[in-house]
């Protein structure tokens, strides 16, 4: 499964918890965090690669992710989020992790002084960082929908993006937008360190969309439904345990507790690594094909049962991603024109994030990344479900060009818009409010 079928540990990311750090000096605040963050971490890289060898399992990527920075900054006489960003940035590079996410905010209900700050901030911050992500919280199915978050998100978005042009606008690449977000979601752009999280905990992603397509490939042709997904499951838990013990087991080496494991079927640019393959496994043409969503549906649901079978603390995410410029397939689907923001959006009821990754003309208004980024937060909303926006108004490309990022984050075509306005609709502001199904208590 290792060799021919790209199955791997996606992600070790570890949760650290910056409260104690707050502090109302600025520079004071620098220096607690970089103290934490090497006191928990100095060890995560060296750790896993020893599991690495010791088990033959490739761990793509190590992360740590921190208590949203919002909270922590907002205590500073006078807050500097950008020295803070830069500060993550540097520790994250000292103790040698791909990645460092928490540059968070909460705000589905409304903005604290240090929330506004650190939105005005995030473009100058994702453009003077390497490794630094960030994610906003915009919705709840509990609150509702904080347009005016929405609007500002649409702007720091567009501003991220032309900042970073020479880069192919890659500071949009490293923000997303949220709905009912994860506290313990250990994939990046979004992976914080909520507040009610522990002090540290290491928190796994594992993945394995080309193991779960070769699954479906080995079924005879006449299998029933039933019969692909009991496959799907039986493979989701052999994944899941495979993630479980590693991560314990680095749990257990770095003296920390072990989180969760998010079985969450994450692709790659890699040949072979797609989740778009395993529906063409399953008898599409192609991503985009009419009955994509459906097979989403399917796989998304076989793989939560087969993984809960195989851990008790199943959590983040846990659902299949479907990022265009991070999978081959996805990649192809939308270079031939069989996939749309529309299609995405349908998607995105099913699985954990559907505009993901997406790439689109640099001259897209404002309005209209709002009005993209509010259809993601309803279906969130109203499902009582995790939804996410990761869009790229690339500065200076319109449709027929293309992104290239390298990596994992790989490479997009950029697609169309809608020309009709959202403006009259996205400038009436305030918060569209949570659905009747929130007066659960």
């Amino acid at each position: 499964m290792v060799k021919l079928h790209n199955l791997d540990i996606r992600t070790v990311t570890l949760a650290i918890s910056l409260r104690d750090c707050i502090h109302p000096d600025v520079d004071v605040l620098c220096q607690n965090i970089r103290n934490k963050i090497k006191k928990y971490a100095k060890n995560l890289v060296e750790y896993a690669q020893d599991l690495e060898n010791d088990y033959s399992i490739p761990i793509i990527n190590k992360r740590i992710s921190v208590t949203p920075i919002s909270l922590i900054g907002e205590a500073c006489e006078n807050p500097d989020y950008v020295k803070i960003a830069k500060t993550l940035d540097e520790v994250a590079t000292e103790v040698g992790v791909n990645f460092i996410g928490g540059f968070s905010a909460l705000v589905e209900k409304g903005f604290t002084k240090g929330d506004e700050l650190l939105i005005k901030s995030i473009p100058e911050a994702l453009a003077q960082t390497e490794k630094l992500c960030s994610s906003i919280n915009l919705a709840s199915s509990k609150a509702g929908i904080n347009m005016d978050a929405v609007l500002k998100m649409a702007e720091t978005i567009k501003k991220a993006a032309e900042i970073t042009k020479d880069r192919d606008s890659i500071g949009a690449a490293k923000l997303v937008c949220f709905c009912n977000s994860a506290s313990d979601n250990p994939f990046m752009a979004g992976a914080y360190c909520g507040y009610g999280e522990a002090e540290c905990a290491l928190n796994v992603g594992v993945s394995g969309p080309g193991v779960v397509r070769a699954a479906i490939e080995s079924l005879p042709k006449d299998a029933n439904f039933s019969e692909m997904a009991n496959c799907i499951k039986q493979t989701a838990y052999k994944i899941t345990s495979t993630g479980e013990l590693v991560g314990k087991k680095l749990a257990k080496k770095l003296g920390v507790p072990f989180g969760v494991i998010d079985l969450s079927l994450a692709p790659t640019p890699a040949v072979g690594d797609s989740v778009a393959g395993i529906f063409q496994a399953m008898g599409l043409e192609h991503a985009g094909a009419h009955g994509t969503t459906a097979a989403l549906a399917m796989l998304n649901d076989a793989v939560k049962k087969g993984g809960v079978m195989a851990s008790s603390h199943v959590g983040g995410l846990s659902g299949a991603f479907i990022p265009v410029s991070e999978d081959a397939g996805m990649i192809e689907a939308a270079d031939k024109g069989h996939l749309s923001l529309d299609k995405l959006e349908a998607m995105t009821c099913v699985c954990s994030v559907g505009i993901d990754m997406v790439a689109i003309p640099g001259d897209t208004s404002v309005s209209t990344i709002a009005g993209i980024i509010a259809d993601e937060m309803a279906i969130g909303m109203i499902n009582k479900k995790t939804t996410a926006v990761r869009i790229i108004p690339a500065a200076g490309k319109n449709v027929g060009d293309k992104i290239y990022f390298g990596g994992l984050l790989g490479e997009a075509p950029i697609m169309k818009v809608k020309e009709l306005s959202s403006e009259n609709f996205i400038k009436h502001g305030g918060r569209i409010p949570a659905p009747i199904h929130s007066l659960n208590n």
